[in-house]
């Protein structure tokens, strides 16, 4: 391992991170796909670690905040997060940070609507009353992250029609 090796790694690991901001995981991936040796990207990590250019808990809280805006649901976003490669004590403190139940049950009710809206252009206004609808609108907000006792409250504000 050379100094200039470690300052090719250095460079491109900044060149990956001023397009984006990476969990310590993913820029690791990247540096591996870029053929640098072990070693070298530990080095390099660690360097940026102490210059504060990586910081998984950060990168975290970023992570969610950016991914409540798109109104992805808790669940989703932890998951999103693990496959980021971020600790789970970085990710539950992240989203803790970030936690609003008043946005959420906001941010759910705008997801359903526009989910009800497609529904009905698709099928009508009276099938989005139907238990199936109700099913397909409850197994999306799911999708998205959403806990069941949340989901549950926003779905059963719409009535139901005897199929």
């Amino acid at each position: 391992m050379t100094t200039d090796d470690l300052e090719r790694c250095y460079a491109a690991a900044l060149h990956i991170l001023n397009y984006r901001f990476n969990s310590e995981a993913e820029l690791r991936r990247k540096l591996k796909a870029k053929k640098f040796d072990g070693p070298l990207i530990e080095e390099t990590i660690e360097r940026l670690r102490r210059e504060k250019w990586l910081d998984d808990s950060r990168f975290a809280a970023a992570f969610v905040r950016t991914k409540q805006q798109k109104h992805h649901g808790p669940r989703k976003i932890a998951m999103e997060l693990a496959a980021a490669g971020v600790g789970r004590d970085d990710a539950k403190q992240a989203l803790q940070a970030n936690s609003n139940p008043e946005r959420e049950r906001e941010d759910a009710v705008a997801l359903f609507e526009k989910r009800r809206r497609l529904l009905i252009r698709r099928h009508g206004e009276d099938y989005v009353q139907t238990d199936e609808a109700r099913r397909k609108l409850a197994a999306y907000l799911l999708n998205q992250g959403y806990d069941s006792a949340l989901v549950q409250s926003v779905v059963k504000e719409i009535p139901v029609v005897d199929d």
